[in-house]
């Protein structure tokens, strides 16, 4: 069996810019809008369910909105953001909102990254523990806030007044975990970080584990100790990701409503309110929904401000691995 390999010649390679030409004059005209087709569903379901309710309450937020048949809405141009300014409740509730997540933000980011270093040290069962610790993320916000308001419960029957009490004798009766707004934060801290180390936890074990274990070795081999090798090569290696983590938590922190509505619903007298939980008593217990409109887009500015602040503030810092 002999077999005939053929270069092509001169002549056919002349012509095969004419040859492909011909060819594509067969296919169809390629047309700019043809991508836009493609993603032309989901923009517009994006524009409807998204940027069209933005903008309608950006609109509301300029009028004495009323919904009740035979109201007619008035417009009172920026008074509903004036009226904000001089709200007290609106201003505790701010402050309220700003310790909960400074408060959160921290025990989540140091718990995380303690936990992810732990995790990451294991050999065996690691997935299980990676699993385990997240799963309080997963969990909806109402039922651990209901399970959170059974643990924490005045009566005796609570399960953390019978250890108090019963078990460790500290305190001689049960604490009125709810009824005093300094007992109630506990129970609102302790909630959202206990539902957000999990989180922490799975981005920084990413982060750790990309790092090469040969800088560690290095390290060790030039005297650099546990605490040495923690401070000067594994949190610089990871300050991006430290950044990510603390922009996250910090939105999210700003965002906290269910856990207050469901445990204190803001009370006693407004000193656990926070400014979602506010925003949501104004305009849906009150049907007031130009205020509670205009609270919306204050909290929404505060929240891009400080995220563009901290973003700002850590990329200035400089990647130090001397050791």
């Amino acid at each position: 069996m002999s077999i005939n390999l053929q270069l092509p010649s001169s002549r056919s390679a002349a012509a095969a810019p004419a040859v492909r030409q011909a060819a594509s004059r067969g296919r169809p005209y390629y047309r700019w809008y043809v991508p836009f087709l493609f993603i032309l569903p989901g923009l517009t379901l994006y524009l409807m369910w998204s940027v069209y309710p933005l903008a309608y309450q950006l609109y509301i937020s300029f009028f004495d909105w009323k919904i009740m048949p035979g109201q007619v809405s008035e417009f009172v141009g920026l008074a509903n953001y004036q009226r904000a300014f001089n709200d007290s409740i609106f201003w505790l509730a701010l402050r309220n909102t700003a310790a909960y997540a400074i408060v959160t933000v921290i025990g989540q980011m140091v718990l995380g990254f303690a936990v992810a270093m732990l995790v990451h040290r294991v050999i065996i069962g690691k997935r299980v523990f990676r699993a385990i610790y997240y799963l309080p993320v997963v969990t909806s916000w109402v039922v651990v806030s209901f399970l959170f308001q059974y643990l924490f419960s005045s009566s005796a029957s609570g399960l953390v007044n019978y250890v108090l009490v019963h078990l460790l004798r500290v305190v001689p009766e049960p604490i009125s975990w709810m009824a005093n707004s300094d007992t109630a934060w506990i129970v609102i801290y302790a909630l959202g970080i206990w539902k957000g180390v999990g989180w922490a936890m799975v981005i920084f074990l990413a982060a750790l584990q990309s790092i090469p274990t040969e800088l560690y070795e290095a390290a060790a081999i030039d005297g650099a100790g546990e605490f040495q090798q923690l401070f000067k090569l594994t949190l610089p290696l990871i300050r991006r990701t430290t950044i990510f983590v603390l922009v996250a938590l910090m939105i999210g922190g700003f965002q906290v409503f269910l856990s207050v509505l469901l445990i204190t619903g803001g009370g006693p007298l407004h000193r656990t309110e926070v400014a979602l939980s506010y925003m949501f008593n104004r305009a849906f217990g009150r049907l007031d929904f130009g205020y509670g409109a205009a609270l919306s887009y204050i909290l929404a500015t505060i929240i891009v401000l400080i995220s563009f602040a901290q973003m700002r503030f850590f990329n200035r810092s400089t990647l130090d691995l001397e050791y």
